[in-house]
């Protein structure tokens, strides 16, 4: 086994097969930038040759980048046996390191080429020494090689044998179809690594049952030296093996160093997931929503008793903190862990009630966030509900056929009133940009950015169910979310915005601060 790997990035080649997923050359440019500067990945994989224009300003942006950092020998691109074209487009755009795709397999070789395996193995051989007259680095995919060891190991082992003297930096073996299993996966890396012990070796796994970080690091316990891995999983059908996962099993479960900063991984995650549209599940490994959150109160407590539920996948490591959900399963002790966030002391008896009152609010299905706590126990405790700085006093909502939707709004604000009738692009746009006219043109004060929106109806599929509108805002630099839960979608939209308004003014009326981030 490799106690240092090499981690290869593919996110800006195969990660943009991914349905749907197109990078331009400045998306392009700043992923480039968060995995080598950042994530400080070994080496990454930035284009396929030959696709298009655009994807040709995009090699030639992070090539003139990389020249200027000393990078030029990290940045790779994935060019075919085509007689040198993709080799000359390569060169031009200012790539000096190209990943050559041959066959792995003698059925790819013989039915998709139509070639004998002489033959291709000849255009191969001429392929490489072109680029190596040219001044490239030459690493050497050998595709369905997975298959290929299935089933033709002498055909591999043929090609090897005959490539093996020519200057070709490393043997890169594809689970093309994501065929393989860790058994399998270990026993074949091990016959190339036996075979061939002066050969370096990367292994590129895709993830079509699930294994791809599993096979892996079975390639890494036979001895291959590097990785291939994409941000987020994204790849070809069930995409290939996400960098977090792969890091931190490569880390803790077989003892391997590499250059990657964990400390990075999340950040560099929900950038990528900006640019791409596609959603990171809530339960994915490392970065998703989720996965360093306690819901069961019996962890939590165990997490008080000298942390008989922590592992070693700390969120720290990742830049990211432990949180304790709130829900019917949540109990005293993450209610516990919640109230030392915000601060806040209660006795047993308003403990229990608070309990049962988020015990209520779950079994409704509606969310119940650490932003919820405080009007939670105010509603418990008996506060007075008319101190809130915040009150909705009255609103109009209308839609007619063939007319923008209107809103009119009548809002109390410290005692002040105040009314604005704005239009809009839907009901909600209309009802926030009123809003924002009170806040602009009345206060005289910046109003937060809304971030994200997400509505959500609780499973069962009935007409009635209830809407829960989640809405994430950006305000004086930090980022939390709000919730409302209604009948009507627009209704649960404005509860879960009146929620926001009084966050922001009992911190406006604490600090005296009336610096917000201004909405565009």
């Amino acid at each position: 086994m490799q106690s240092t790997v090499e981690i290869l990035d593919t996110t800006l080649r195969d990660g943009e097969q991914t349905s749907g997923v197109s990078f331009n050359a400045r998306e392009k440019l700043s992923i480039a930038r968060l995995l080598l500067e950042e994530l400080r990945v070994n080496r990454i994989e930035i284009a396929s040759a030959r696709v298009s224009q655009g994807e040709e300003r995009a090699v030639r942006a992070i090539a003139e980048w990389a020249a200027g950092k000393g990078y030029t020998d990290r940045i790779e691109a994935l060019g075919f046996i085509d007689g040198g074209v993709s080799v000359e487009w390569l060169w031009q755009a200012g790539c000096r390191v190209v990943n050559l795709l041959a066959k792995g397999s003698r059925k790819h070789c013989e039915e998709q080429l139509r070639r004998t395996p002489a033959e291709h193995l000849s255009d191969v051989r001429a392929e490489i020494l072109r680029a190596a007259e040219r001044g490239m680095g030459v690493n050497l995919y050998l595709e369905d090689w997975s298959n290929g060891m299935r089933h033709s190991p002498d055909y591999v082992y043929a090609m090897l044998d005959g490539l093996a003297e020519l200057p070709v930096r490393r043997f890169m073996c594809p689970d093309t179809l994501g065929v393989l299993d860790p058994c399998d996966t270990e026993r074949f890396c091990r016959e190339m690594t036996t075979r061939y012990p002066s050969l370096r070796f990367d292994f590129h796994a895709h993830n079509d049952y699930d294994l791809a970080v599993a096979n892996t690091a079975a390639a890494v316990r036979a001895g291959f030296g590097g990785v291939h891995v994409t941000i987020n999983g994204l790849g070809e059908r069930a995409g290939n093996a996400p960098l977090s996962s792969t890091v931190a099993v490569l880390h803790d479960r077989l003892g391997c160093r590499t250059e990657i900063d964990e400390s990075k991984i999340y950040r560099v995650s929900r950038t990528v997931e900006s640019y791409t549209g596609v959603r990171i599940p809530t339960n994915r490994p490392i970065v998703g929503a989720n996965v360093f959150t306690q819901c069961a109160g019996v962890h939590a407590d165990g997490d008080n008793k000298n942390g008989l539920y922590i592992s070693e996948l700390l969120p720290e490591r990742f830049g990211r903190v432990r949180e304790y959900a709130l829900g019917k399963t949540s109990g005293k002790a993450n209610i516990l862990k919640n109230l030392e966030v915000l601060g806040i002391d209660l006795d047993e008896a308003a403990m229990r009630k608070v309990t049962e009152r988020v015990v209520e609010l779950s079994d409704k299905k509606e969310l119940v966030t650490l932003d919820d706590l405080p009007y939670i126990i105010a509603d418990v405790l008996r506060y007075d509900q008319t101190d809130a700085p915040v009150r909705i006093l009255n609103y109009s909502l209308s839609l007619a056929q063939g007319l923008r939707p209107v809103a009119t709004l009548r809002i109390e604000i410290h005692g002040e009133q105040y009314e604005q009738t704005s239009a809009g692009d839907g009901q909600y746009d209309a009802f926030m940009r009123a809003l924002r006219l009170i806040y602009r043109e009345q206060l005289g004060r910046k109003f937060p950015m809304l971030r994200d929106y997400a509505v959500s109806i609780p499973p069962g599929g009935r007409t009635d169910a209830f809407v829960q509108t989640i809405i994430t805002w950006e305000w004086e630099g930090r980022t939390f979310r709000t919730h409302g839960l209604d009948a009507d979608q627009t209704e649960a939209a404005i509860k879960a915005t009146v929620k926001m308004l009084n966050i922001i003014e009992t911190n406006h009326t604490n600090h005296g601060n009336q610096d917000c981030t201004v909405a565009r």
